[in-house]
């Protein structure tokens, strides 16, 4: 059985080792990319098994594929700087990107 994930699209995390912030846009269960990835980026070998994230990096055009154990909610409740931040959410409010539902 996947673990539950601890983050929610539309949440704003911070990753705790490379000290940036960015918005949640995916959510996998486990990893879901390739075994020649993981073996060149992954380098701190965070476990396969456990939720990772598609995370669009503040102040920047890039999106990054991240462990759920590297990411920390954002103390801030500034929005995320990033082009594909319109295209993915209705909205900012409250702290949080806005889904669309439909």
């Amino acid at each position: 059985m996947a673990p539950t994930a601890r983050f929610y699209i539309g949440q704003i995390v911070y990753h705790r080792r490379l000290a940036y912030r960015g918005v949640v846009v995916d959510a996998d269960p486990e990893y879901s990319g390739s075994d020649a990835w993981y073996d060149s980026v992954a380098r701190s070998r965070p476990p396969r098994n456990e939720p990772w994230y598609r995370i669009l990096v503040d102040g920047t055009e890039q999106e990054t594929y991240v462990a759920e154990r590297h990411l920390a909610p954002d103390p801030t409740g500034e929005p995320v700087r990033h082009p594909e931040v319109e295209r993915s959410f209705r909205g900012y409010a409250e702290g949080r990107y806005q889904v669309d539902t439909h």
